[in-house]
């Protein structure tokens, strides 16, 4: 499908930001690890959440969902004996799970998307796997994955986190259900460590107990421990609340996003911040943000790290700031869906946009009367590569035309109906 973005005038309106992506997996995970049953408040819908709730159901787990829960009866740390799993482009359900279908047998991870996740690497938890005992069939350390374990065991354990923080998440939802107590160290880098607070907190809901260092690199966990079955509820989400706000940054607008509290744990919090440091007039209070956006922007610079999956919005923003934004720190970015550096900086380029990267920095000098745009641009399968071109096409002269933008659903299904319901005028061919 094509999205054809023109510029947009106003924007104004009040939505309900959609249920975090991020903590959906981690619940129904939890949830489908308990030996009872869990009940599971406003879970979000999109790619990365239905591929864990049919991933979890082909391991074992049973539930049933209605508009406002899901209600699920867990298998514990006996999983099904599945032989595969799909989790389709889902980079962090596939991590997670391939920490727990280490307790099955054999199992394969099918490749479905090769021109996405099929190219990003896995090395970093093929390698603790190993450690565990797991015979991995790793093509490369890319999938398709062939796992064989059924008895993995703890003990002393390192992991990469240079690259990613969801192969450490993955042991740690893991380590707690092996017989043998488990230490975890760190090593190199460890990538977006506020991501890695927000698994410690589910689990601590779930009543796992684990010992972090301050620093979060070394990690004490007890084996043989049990989750136990609770109520969870899914707070709004911030990362695909943040492409909303950016939007209404650039343009002309008035616009309340309900359900992003003010103490929430996800990094995306800071998006926020961001915006008010490039001057963009806004409130956060009862949980919710209000922008009144002149489209006028300041230039600023940015560590990235803490907030990874509202950069690229936050540099869409930036796009029409005065002056020359960067973010750094973002080398992260690089291992997503695409690479979100090179690929992303290319498309903006495409648009009119004078745009740098660096390994880890992405820079922006800023067009304050906004860019041509005019052009088709390819989103490269990523969903956040589609909100934040989108962004740039409101503020656009001659609007922009995006490949492949169904593939937005992968996080936020209903990102430009809300759009639509702001004022955008947004159109759609499908290819």
């Amino acid at each position: 499908m094509k999205a054809i973005v023109k510029p947009a005038a106003r924007l104004s309106g009040d939505i309900q930001a959609l249920s975090s992506k991020n903590y959906t997996t981690r619940y129904l995970l939890v949830g489908a690890l308990s030996e009872g049953t869990s009940t599971i408040w406003y879970p979000a819908h999109s790619e990365d959440s239905d591929a864990m709730r049919r991933c979890i159901r082909d391991l074992g787990a049973e539930w049933t969902e209605d508009e406002e829960k899901l209600v699920i009866s867990g298998f514990g740390n006996r999983p099904r004996d599945v032989k595969e799993l799909n989790v389709g482009n889902a980079g962090a359900v596939l991590r997670f799970l391939m920490g727990i279908a280490s307790l099955c047998p054999e199992v394969t991870f099918v490749n479905a998307y090769p021109e996405s996740l099929g190219k990003r690497p896995h090395h970093d938890l093929i390698d603790s796997l190993r450690q565990m005992g797991v015979e991995v069939d790793d093509n490369g350390g890319r999938l398709p994955i062939t796992l064989r374990g059924g008895q993995p065991r703890g003990g002393k354990l390192t992991v990469s986190g240079s690259v990613s923080s969801q192969f450490l998440s993955a042991l740690l939802f893991t380590a707690p259900l092996l017989q043998e107590d488990s230490e975890i160290e760190v090593l190199h880098d460890l990538k977006s460590k506020i991501i890695v607070g927000q698994t410690l907190e589910v689990l601590e809901q779930a009543g796992i107990h684990i010992e972090a260092s301050s620093d979060l690199m070394h990690y004490r966990i007890p084996g043989n421990q049990r989750y136990k079955a609770q109520e969870y509820v899914v707070q709004g989400d911030y990362p695909g609340s943040a492409a909303i706000l950016a939007a209404a940054a650039v343009v002309p607008s008035d616009v309340r996003v309900h359900r992003l509290s003010e103490t929430s744990r996800q990094g995306e919090r800071e998006v926020v911040d961001v915006l008010k440091a490039m001057g963009v007039p806004l409130t956060h209070k009862d949980g919710i943000v209000h922008v009144q956006g002149t489209g006028r922007l300041q230039a600023g610079e940015f560590d990235g790290d803490g907030f990874t999956d509202g950069v690229l919005a936050m540099v869409a923003a930036s796009v029409f700031a005065e002056g020359t934004s960067r973010f750094y720190n973002v080398e992260n970015l690089r291992y997503k869906e695409c690479d979100r550096i090179s690929d992303f900086v290319r498309e903006l380029r495409k648009a009119g946009v004078n745009a740098e990267e660096r390994q880890s920095e992405i820079i922006i000098h800023g067009s304050p009367d906004g860019v041509e745009g005019g052009v088709e641009i390819d989103a490269h399968y990523d969903h956040r590569v589609i909100m934040a071109l989108t962004i740039v096409g409101l503020r656009s002269r001659k609007g922009l035309v995006i490949r492949d933008a169904q593939h937005v659903a992968k996080s936020y299904p209903g990102f430009f109906q809300h759009l639509l319901a702001l004022g955008a005028d947004l159109t759609f061919v499908e290819e």
